[in-house]
């Protein structure tokens, strides 16, 4: 980090909070702070949907993911543009036409004020874990890589968007996504066309690809009907779809999104917006990642790109048996840039040679195996080190290879985007809290300005909880799996209450909330024994189908209750 990376990344931050609090100060009701006024054109829709599910863990992981997996995690998002289409038709009416505050208050006036209070809790408590980890995922990386302390990297980011977020509500999160989004697609632009520049002179990037893919990087779709594969096309299109349908329709970090539109129709173009562009972006992310990867065949590569390893084998009495896997590392790194060179070659004569490609495919499998001995080191070294390097992969490009400058505009991407997706998920925790359990709980009628600053009041609160989150959390597999894991637990089961009321008149308040409580504790259930206990890469299910056998079991089971009840009335 040199100073001008330094004034980047300060200045870029001071605006960004400076701009949102300064432009939408003074909120003078409840609905102003929590719809924004619906004054929220429909780009600016877009952008803020957009910017809420692109946090600091997206750009941080997806890329790392990309490195070590490949281009097949984008089936994760072939769901979610039939997912925009379903919520623009049904949800976005439905929310305009009863005016609620928030997805929950629906609830209520379909079924009853318990179902309501379930739905809100089930959303409080998974987007409570969540915004920590928004703030936590860059924190952990920053802290590691530059040496910061992590509890400081979490409080300056937490406070950063507790100010606007407080100043403003709805408004301030939706103008300063606008800037972020900016911040965010420029500096990965930048980067991306850097990394091509960045390859040997004569490789074009067809070329890139063409190593990617003799590395199996770009196998894009799998139709595998495998349930343990976590991703596929049908995964993708199934687990996916709903997903996103609950992530969208009816977690009020979303909703909360697109109710702030001035009408119907610029909700609706808003998320169509979304459902346009997210594949595309997700695909150029993780494209992103793979051109590290092709840069990284003829550039030296660390054993773990975790430094914080790094640091723990040098102080310990392995680090002798490490150095030697790194000198057999460099020497492989020099035999896979000459084959890689050949390669190229062969490529810009016309001829795929199968030869080279054998052999870049078994560098690679030696490249692994060293990789994971030198896992296995690491942990004798530090039992309770990280091995898992994928969320730092990144970081180590940007640090290590990009100009001066951009240093800076890429920590402030990361930043920035931890501050968006965090803003958006506090504005949520706060309208729920303030709206569906303290106003609909409170026994006397208060102001507007009291519930006003009871919303303010949330705000800083949960601010200050999903600080405390970040300040406790631990690594798990890598960050983007864990938020979606922690979405897909809760996500079907509330997604399958909101499915019911918006298409099954029949069932009541009663069996809704019965069918909920069972379906959640079955889907923990599932959890624990078909993936929680199993090793990364052995479970018995991808965590992608929580989501439709939530969804599925809330559904049968509330249609089973509601017919029990209907035969018991009828018998008496």
């Amino acid at each position: 980090m040199q100073l001008f990376d330094w004034v980047i990344l300060i200045v870029t931050l001071l605006f960004i909070v400076i701009y949102g609090a300064w432009k939408t100060r003074g909120s003078k009701n409840v609905e102003d702070f929590i719809l924004g006024g619906n004054e929220t054109p429909w780009y600016v829709v877009g952008l803020s949907v957009m910017a809420t599910q692109a946090s600091a863990i997206t750009f941080l992981s997806t890329p790392g993911q990309a490195y070590h997996d490949g281009m097949g995690f984008v089936q994760f998002y072939f769901g979610l543009p039939i997912a925009m289409v379903v919520i623009c038709v049904t949800f976005i009416p439905l929310y305009h036409r009863y005016k609620v505050y928030t997805a929950y208050e629906y609830l209520e006036k379909r079924f009853d004020l318990q179902t309501r209070s379930l739905a809100a809790i089930l959303f409080l408590f998974q987007r409570g874990l969540g915004t920590g980890l928004t703030i936590y995922a860059p924190a952990i990386i920053l802290s590691a890589i530059l040496g910061w302390n992590l509890n400081i990297m979490n409080i300056i980011i937490g406070v950063l968007v507790i100010i606007y977020t407080f100043s403003g509500g709805t408004k301030a999160v939706n103008v300063t996504q606008k800037q972020q989004m900016f911040v965010i697609m420029s500096g990965m632009l930048i980067t991306f066309f850097l990394l091509l520049h960045y390859l040997p002179n004569d490789m074009t990037f067809t070329n890139a690809l063409h190593i990617a893919g003799a590395n199996d990087k770009m196998n894009i779709v799998n139709f595998s009907t495998d349930p343990e594969e976590k991703y596929t096309f049908w995964s993708g299109i199934t687990g996916g779809f709903f997903l996103a349908l609950a992530y969208f329709g009816t977690d009020q970090s979303q909703v909360g999104r697109y109710l702030s539109g001035k009408s119907v129709r610029e909700s609706q173009m808003g998320l169509i917006m979304n459902g346009l562009l997210k594949v595309p972006m997700q695909f150029f992310i993780l494209l992103t990642g793979v051109m590290v990867f092709v840069f990284f065949q003829f550039n030296p590569v660390p054993l773990n790109f975790n430094p914080n390893n790094k640091i723990a084998i040098e102080k310990s009495q392995f680090k002798e048996e490490y150095h030697v896997l790194e000198k057999k590392l460099d020497a492989l790194s020099e035999d896979k840039k000459v084959i890689n060179l050949l390669y190229i070659d062969q490529l810009n004569q016309d001829y795929d040679n199968p030869i080279l490609r054998k052999e870049l495919i078994a560098l690679s499998n030696k490249e692994k195996d060293l990789r994971d001995r030198a896992k296995e080191i690491i942990l004798k070294a530090d039992s309770n080190s990280e091995t898992n390097d994928k969320d730092y992969v990144f970081f180590h490009f940007i640090l290590n290879y990009l100009p001066k400058g951009l240093i800076g505009l890429l920590l402030a991407v990361i930043i920035s985007a931890a501050m968006s997706s965090t803003a958006s998920g506090l504005n949520a925790l706060a309208s729920t809290t303030a709206i569906d359990i303290y106003k609909r709980n409170l026994k006397e009628e208060k102001s507007e300005k009291h519930y006003l600053n009871a919303t303010k009041f949330f705000t800083l609160i949960w601010g200050i909880i999903a600080i405390l989150f970040a300040s406790i959390g631990t690594l798990f597999e890598n960050l983007i799996q864990l938020v979606n894991i922690i979405g897909s637990i809760f996500y079907g089961t509330v997604l399958g209450i909101f499915l019911v009321g918006f298409y099954i008149k029949q069932v009541h308040g009663k069996a809704i909330f019965s069918s909920a409580i069972i379906s959640q504790l079955t889907i923990f259930i599932i959890y624990y024994f078909a993936i929680y206990i199993y090793p990364s890469g052995e479970e018995k299910l991808g965590y992608l189908w929580l989501n439709f056998i939530g969804a599925l079991l809330t559904i049968v089971i509330s249609l089973l209750l509601q017919w029990t009840i209907f035969r018991k009335q009828k018998t008496n």
